[in-house]
């Protein structure tokens, strides 16, 4: 019973996203998928898996214990605060914090998930800006980032002679 109300919940939420996602405005200038693509198909994956549950549910499943339960909303919880520190707090501190509580709740020894935490925000910060060229939250840590490989593209610069500090002025 359990996997039907499982399956209910999903299907009714991919109906609320698949609804949501109809409303989306497109705008003359987008591609040829446009913004509604993506959205329908969460929707259908969502919705096909549902139905998988409503129609064929499994006759005797494992439940977690309370205290697994908890830990998981736990890791929701912190999923939540991540994503409201992100415009506070920028990219790599938010990160570095999720991805190494992350990574301990999984098994890591506390020293190794504060590494992979930060290793894995600055890898992903290095990514998105230089590889991708992407926007992300930016304060303080991700500016002075940004200043130095600046200031490296600088010296590596093509153009030997720098541009004249003033306009010439004229008669």
């Amino acid at each position: 019973m359990s996997d039907r109300i499982f399956g209910g919940i999903g299907l009714v939420l991919a109906i609320i996203y698949a609804w949501a996602a109809a409303g989306i405005q497109e705008s003359f200038l987008t591609d040829e998928v446009g913004p509604k693509v993506f959205p329908w198909i969460i929707a259908t994956i969502l919705g096909l898996s549902s139905a998988w549950f409503l129609i064929k549910p499994d006759p005797d499943p494992e439940w977690p214990t309370w205290g697994r339960v908890a830990e998981i909303g736990l890791a929701a919880l912190v999923l939540v605060i991540y994503a409201e520190a992100l415009p506070a707090f920028g990219f790599l501190l938010p990160t570095a914090v999720a991805s190494g509580y992350l990574t301990w709740r999984l098994g890591s020894k506390p020293v190794e998930s504060v590494v992979i935490g930060v290793v894995t925000a600055l890898g992903i910060y290095l990514i998105f800006r230089s590889l991708l060229g992407l926007s992300l939250p930016r304060e303080g840590m991700e500016l002075a980032i940004d200043g130095f490989f600046s200031s490296l593209g600088d010296l590596f610069a093509s153009d030997p002679e720098p541009a004249p500090a003033t306009a010439p002025q004229g008669d």
